[in-house]
């Protein structure tokens, strides 16, 4: 039976885009079916396009015709370019063909797809380093981690939606449904916070990071992300994101509160209660 999903485009290979492509073309489904892998990254040079090649791209190519004709197109470029592209995909690509994405927001790019009347999907695999590149990839990157799938149009029942689930499973992925407007208020809350105060608490403590020690670094590991990704995602969720450091000010001014009152019996509660948390964390994210 022939597979629903026979050639794959990644527009932009980056580290989430490159480490997707290598989970998924190296899994059981994807060897089994024959997949294509073609892709483009504006930025390469005729080095970076060998090196892609050594690392499973089957193609490279910016020839937009041979990109577009795709059964699936994923779009991994960040967020405002990926927006960009969806009129170019509507005039270029077949309307059959399956649009997804690996934004770290899914509300205006939803909306644009739907305003566009193309089959989108949007997907954010929850894995990723300070570092940026594909030379940092790795399709253990996303073994055993979550990939969140925005379906407002009912695709995950579809042919080809089902196939890319399947894929995404054989590949070592667990998967996850909401909506992008959802996902883009819980995102809001567990990524792009921690993101914000580690960068916050970098720059808050820099005159003294000379004296600080491995529980410091933990802590502000994300202060190393570039703003050339941040940028984007800042400015397509800035509501959510400023709701969210809002309340957090809030929550902080209350432990400041307990903490100079002495009342160590909420102060109690809370470390319990992360403790707790903390634990669920890591059996989450255990291998």
């Amino acid at each position: 039976m022939k597979s629903p999903i026979g050639s794959i485009s990644f527009i932009g290979l980056g580290l989430i885009g490159m480490s997707l492509l290598q989970a998924i073309k190296r899994s059981p489904l994807a060897l089994e079916s024959n997949i294509l892998f073609q892709g483009f990254d504006p930025n390469f040079t005729d080095c970076d396009r060998q090196c892609v090649e050594k690392l499973g791209l089957d193609r490279f190519t910016s020839d937009k015709t041979i990109l577009y004709t795709a059964d699936l197109i994923i779009l991994s470029a960040p967020v405002e370019v990926n927006i960009a592209l969806l009129g170019e995909i509507k005039q270029l690509a077949a309307p059959s063909t399956l649009v997804s994405d690996v934004s770290s927001t899914k509300s205006l790019i939803a909306r644009k797809a739907r305003d566009l009347d193309l089959p989108f999907l949007g997907m954010h695999p929850m894995a990723g380093k300070e570092q940026q590149g594909y030379r940092e990839s790795h399709e253990e990157l996303l073994h055993g981690r979550r990939v969140i799938l925005c379906d407002d149009n009912n695709l995950l029942s579809s042919e080809k939606g089902a196939f890319l689930v399947a894929l995404l499973e054989s590949a070592g992925c667990s998967t996850l449904s909401m909506t992008p407007d959802e996902h883009d208020r819980v995102i809001a809350k567990v990524s792009h916070l921690p993101q914000l105060l580690s960068t916050l608490l970098m720059e808050y403590c820099g005159e003294e990071i000379s004296k600080s020690g491995p529980g410091f670094a933990t802590l502000a590991r994300l202060a190393g992300s570039p703003w050339e990704i941040w940028r984007d995602i800042i400015t397509t969720n800035s509501e959510n994101i400023a709701e969210e450091l809002e309340r957090f000010s809030r929550e902080l001014a209350l432990l400041s509160l307990e903490i100079r009152q002495q009342d160590l019996g909420p102060l109690e509660s809370r470390f319990n209660k992360a403790n707790r948390l903390y634990q669920t964390l890591n059996e989450m994210n255990r291998p």
